[in-house]
């Protein structure tokens, strides 16, 4: 399997995502996968028949790309940025002293928004192993030579990434995935419950760390990618109201490019002992 994937690694971009667009189109043939893109697309009221092609074809160059950016030479994959808006933010947090917290939702290339950071400055994130054995393997090498490190989702990963933000460094965080059981809290997501983590807010309280959006926007024609850096403001010690600011601020860059999030993904199913409140999401 890795030596097909690093045949495919070394495709022009362009063609990768010309493959990884049909590829996603014929995905959507699944009536399943379909269904969970439609559904979650008319929720956040942005579903056409349009939009639910164009997101197929984003979700198969995703899946498409992945080898390319974790088998190419490290130098080579971050070139294929070709546009860094807003970096200043990254050194101002720096500044302050108090390390940063980064912010990567499930929208356009996000595995390359994590390696370009890694490739710059020290950076942790939480990771859980996957199943197989040749994606991990895969992912491991992708990973490699850069600043970044990973550490298991439980009690001593947290500990460090705690250390990493006292130590002026940088913790990676998935603000829009879907909590463990008695990890989270039940916020409006898109005006519908979803039980999302409250670490970053954890995180933020205890340390006041500088708060980074990054959004890795896949540029058309397979022309490359653009990395977009905002700053966002100190949140309430509050955990619920932090969660909404955070959220209507993930929602509106959604809306500026929603063929490329991550619509697939079931953010708002209910798993576990956890229940959403009664009532609508508002």
């Amino acid at each position: 399997m890795l030596t097909f994937l690093g045949l495919v690694a070394r495709l022009p971009l362009p063609l990768l995502h010309l493959v990884g667009a049909k590829l996603g189109l014929l995905a959507l043939l699944r009536g399943r996968h379909r269904r969970i893109i439609r559904d979650n697309l008319r929720h956040a009221g942005l579903y056409s028949p349009l939009m639910l092609m164009r997101v197929g074809m984003e979700l198969g160059k995703m899946l498409v790309e992945l080898p390319a950016i974790w088998l190419r030479p490290l130098g080579e994959v971050t070139g294929l940025i070709r546009e860094v808006q807003g970096w200043e933010h990254v050194e101002a947090g720096l500044a302050r002293g108090n390390g940063l917290i980064v912010l990567g939702p499930h929208l356009g290339c996000l595995e390359l928004a994590g390696l370009y950071l890694a490739s710059r400055m020290p950076m942790i994130a939480l990771y859980r192993k996957p199943r197989q054995v040749w994606f991990h393997e895969l992912m491991q090498r992708g990973r490699s030579g850069t600043l970044g490190r990973a550490v298991e989702p439980n009690l001593a990963g947290v500990r460090a990434l705690f250390k990493a933000l006292k130590q002026n460094e940088a913790a990676w965080v998935l603000p829009d995935q879907h909590a463990n059981d008695g990890d989270g809290i039940w916020t409006p997501f898109f005006d519908r419950w979803a039980y999302m983590p409250t670490l970053l807010y954890r995180l933020h309280d205890k340390t006041h760390a500088s708060l980074l959006l990054f959004q890795c926007e896949r540029l058309s024609w397979g022309r490359g990618y653009r990395l977009v850096i905002e700053a966002l403001p100190d949140l309430p010690a509050d955990t619920a109201a932090a969660c909404r600011i955070v959220n209507r601020t993930l929602e509106d860059r959604i809306r500026q490019l929603p063929e490329q999030y991550l619509w697939s993904y079931r953010l708002h199913r209910i798993s576990g002992s956890e229940r959403p409140p009664e009532g609508p999401a508002l």
